[in-house]
Parts: C-alpha cells; sequence; structure tokens
C-alpha cells in the first residue's frame, strides 16, 4: 500500500497495517450503514457494515447471499425493492415482502400483514443504538466498530434473557 503525502505529493510507502473505516460522506455527515438480518422474534442473527453513501443493494446482496435452507420469508424496507433482489428470493422459494419503490412502473404485489413484522428489526436498531458507543460511533476501525456492535448485541439479545 503507498501514501501520498499531502505537502510535496509524492509517494511514500505505510508502515502501519491498513484496515477500512467504512465511514461514507451523506447528506448528514460522516455516516456508516448498519445492514441486518434477524430472526422471527428480532434477534440480529448476521450483521454487515458499509459506509454511509453505498446503496442498500450492496449490503442486501452480502447478507441474502447465504441465507439458511429454512428460511420462509424476507422482509425488507423500500431500498431494498429490486427486480434482482426479488428473482433471487423466488428461484430458492422465499417470500420476499418488499414495498414498493414510488417510481416503479410494474408493481409487483407484497403482503401488508407479513410487512407489519418489520416493527421487530426497527425495534432491534432502536435497542442497539440505546448504547452510546454504538449510536455515536467514536472508533475510527471498522473492525473495532463491528466488535462493539457484536458484543451488544449478544448481551442485550441473547444474554440478557
Amino acid at each position: 500500500m503507498r501514501h501520498i503525502s499531502r505537502r510535496t505529493g509524492h509517494r511514500r510507502p505505510c508502515s502501519k497495517k491498513v484496515f477500512f473505516r467504512h465511514i461514507g460522506r451523506t447528506k448528514s455527515g460522516l455516516n456508516s450503514k448498519l445492514h441486518a438480518v434477524c430472526d422471527g422474534q428480532g434477534r440480529p442473527v448476521r450483521l454487515h457494515l458499509t459506509a454511509g453513501q453505498v446503496s442498500d443493494f450492496k449490503g442486501a446482496d452480502v447478507l441474502l447471499a447465504d441465507l439458511s435452507d429454512g428460511t420462509e420469508e424476507v422482509i425488507g424496507d423500500r431500498g431494498h425493492d429490486s427486480n434482482r433482489i426479488r428473482l433471487s428470493r423466488a428461484e430458492r422459494t422465499i417470500t420476499a415482502c418488499i414495498p414498493l419503490k414510488k417510481n416503479r412502473k410494474s408493481k409487483p404485489p407484497y403482503n401488508w400483514h407479513l410487512y407489519e413484522k418489520c416493527h421487530l428489526i426497527e425495534n432491534m436498531f432502536a435497542k442497539l443504538k440505546d448504547w452510546r458507543r454504538v449510536a455515536t460511533r467514536y472508533d475510527r476501525c471498522a473492525h473495532t466498530f463491528m466488535s462493539a456492535i457484536h458484543i451488544v448485541a449478544s448481551f442485550i439479545f441473547y444474554l440478557k434473557e
């Protein structure tokens, strides 16, 4: 890995190991996005971190690629509405319950009553953000931040019960 110096513009080798930060620029400043797969009770099963400006599709591709065989339904928000996600779920006979984007031409149906379970996922994110370290992200490196999220999630959803 090479580093370009700000003052002189010449390259010099980095002496430290480089870790990705997964912090991206959005309208509201520097942000990160946390993507999650939850079980039927709203407990996180898999978590994935991306930079703030990264599309929801990239996070969904990583998480939905290796779902367990017992998965029957997937609930997503409007940001996950794409033909590719719907077709990949249909190939595996998984019901995809994703509301339609407002500018969508074709209108595939979705089960509104099933989508009402979405509040479980929103509650999971709210419980994670009750912990100040997760809500504010003081950590510079993504692996440190994800470690904190995993510790908080395991304490809230698995150890506390």
